[in-house]
């Protein structure tokens, strides 16, 4: 009889640490972001479904670029006049928390 616990002991205990090895359940999907930015050349365009209240652009070094509030329109477009090639976008919806995004342009 203590045989048979004994082997019953190390099954159940052989079980669970396959068990608890197994892998981590997927993270859920990503939701599509509600606008798109779209470059061609030094021009950037930013669409949404939503209107846009605010965009800051700056650079990687930190310097702002585009700072525009209440926009209040669902396409904006502007310009970029420094010479990088990495952005970071900040766009805030109406309704909707801040997205910010890293772009680059040719």
């Amino acid at each position: 009889m203590r045989v048979v616990r004994r082997l019953m002991t190390v099954i159940v205990v052989a079980c669970l640490a396959v068990l608890s090895y197994s892998q981590p359940l997927p993270a859920p999907p990503k939701e599509p972001k509600p606008y798109k930015i779209l470059t061609s050349g030094k021009q950037i365009t930013v669409k949404s479904g939503k209107n846009i209240k605010s965009i800051m652009v700056w650079t990687a070094s930190g310097h702002r670029i585009v700072e525009q509030q209440e926009i209040n329109a669902s396409t904006y477009t502007f310009n970029v006049n420094v010479n990088e090639k990495y952005f970071f976008v900040m766009i805030q919806l109406d309704g909707m928390k801040p997205f910010t995004e890293k772009i680059g342009i040719q």
